[in-house]
């Protein structure tokens, strides 16, 4: 029996295929989802990398945003207020990866946002979806309309035979190129198509109507190529790929800057000109670009082969009893078939070589400060 403060676990539309595949089903944002299949963790995270593997992330968060002018770029416009990226200048048929900020320039959450050519399609994390959507619609229902896309599932295909199965099913996606989004048919669904991901592979991610989704996926995994891939897997792709998990290595309490996502941030919107600035923390955001930040994400490699987990203190030697930070993200990476985590070091201490410690059950550990991603991405540019 539940306690109180609990609540039932919820389902993804494909709950039913995933215990008939022989998953081994956990808790996750609210879900109950697949941590991984009877391949293992080791071998799905291999076949992702080497062929085809297929997640279900159908708890992620779906909306579509709607100017009630009816014009894309009045949507973006409004959205501009939200975020510091440049939405206004996304194309139809492409996507941005953007980041909700708070006004102290933390980060609420991180989401895609992709121009549909008369709205906007954003997918947010599960965790923060229903925070993500109360936030747009208490600051933007002046000028948009929300639509929650609760009736729609979200699969992600990845890996480098990831187009060939797709193309299988009739769908024209060998002209799609990374960051490339809309809506397409496969294998005569209607579904929402884009060429990207969270695992550093070329690959897609489509969402399909719920009902439609276990068709979707049985169709995708009758290829000899595609396996079903758990949330283990999923993770030590993204760390291999140097990606960030929302609420581990970002949050409320970390900046674009500190983050190390400057690279998100475009020009218009952080120099000069009529659109920078204007959403919320940009003062303390701009000024990070101009002065830096005192502390920043940075990869660590430790020099052994002992994994370091997230929640480690990095410390500058050996002896010192002051740490100076901490690690987010960490385990193995069986892809380079060593330890890999990132965290948070003081900028002085950031630069590429730079050796600190952590400490792992009393001892202190060296690590390495490392370029990310750790594993180079296969995006088809």
């Amino acid at each position: 029996m539940l306690a109180r403060d609990e609540s039932p676990l919820k389902r993804t539309p494909l709950h039913a295929l995933h215990v008939a595949r022989g998953g081994k089903m956990v808790p996750f944002a609210g879900y109950e989802m697949p941590v991984q299949f009877p391949a293992g963790v080791l071998k799905e995270h291999l076949h992702t990398r080497s062929s085809a593997g297929l997640f279900d992330v159908s708890h992620m968060g779906q909306l579509a945003l709607r100017a009630k002018s009816g014009k894309v770029e009045d949507a973006a416009r409004a959205l501009e207020r939200l975020v510091p990226q440049d939405i206004v200048a996304v194309p139809p048929g492409r996507q941005r990866y953007a980041q909700f900020t708070n006004h102290d320039g933390g980060l609420l959450d991180d989401l895609m946002v992709a121009n549909f050519g008369d709205h906007l399609f954003l997918v947010v994390n599960a965790a923060c979806k229903a925070e993500d959507e109360a936030h747009l619609r208490a600051h933007l229902s002046d000028s948009c309309v929300i639509d929650s896309l609760s009736d729609r599932a979200l699969i992600a295909l990845q890996g480098p035979k990831a187009e060939s199965a797709l193309a299988k099913l009739g769908t024209d996606v060998t002209a799609m190129r990374f960051m490339d989004a809309g809506p397409r048919q496969v294998a005569g669904l209607d579904c929402f198509v884009s060429r990207s991901g969270y695992t550093g592979e070329d690959g897609f991610e489509i969402s399909v109507p719920a009902a439609q989704a276990e068709t979707l996926v049985t169709a995708l995994l009758e290829n000899p190529d595609v396996l079903p891939i758990g949330l283990g897997a999923r993770d030590s792709l993204r760390l291999e790929a140097g990606l960030c998990l929302y609420g581990h290595d970002i949050d409320t309490t970390t900046t674009p800057v500190e983050g190390a996502l400057e690279w998100s941030v475009q020009k218009s919107r952080r120099t000069g000109g009529a659109r920078a600035g204007g959403f919320p923390g940009a003062d303390k955001i701009l000024a990070q670009f101009e002065s830096g930040a005192s502390r920043r994400r940075v990869g660590l490699r430790p020099e052994g082969r002992a994994p370091v987990r997230e929640g480690a203190l990095l410390f500058a030697d050996a002896a010192s009893s002051e740490p100076i930070g901490k690690v987010t993200s960490g385990g193995f990476g069986p892809g380079l078939n060593a330890p890999v985590a990132m965290g948070y070091l003081p900028t002085s201490l950031a630069a590429n070589g730079t050796q600190v410690f952590a400490e792992v059950r009393g001892q202190r550990l060296p690590l390495q400060v490392a370029a990310m991603p750790f594993v180079p991405n296969t995006y088809k540019r």
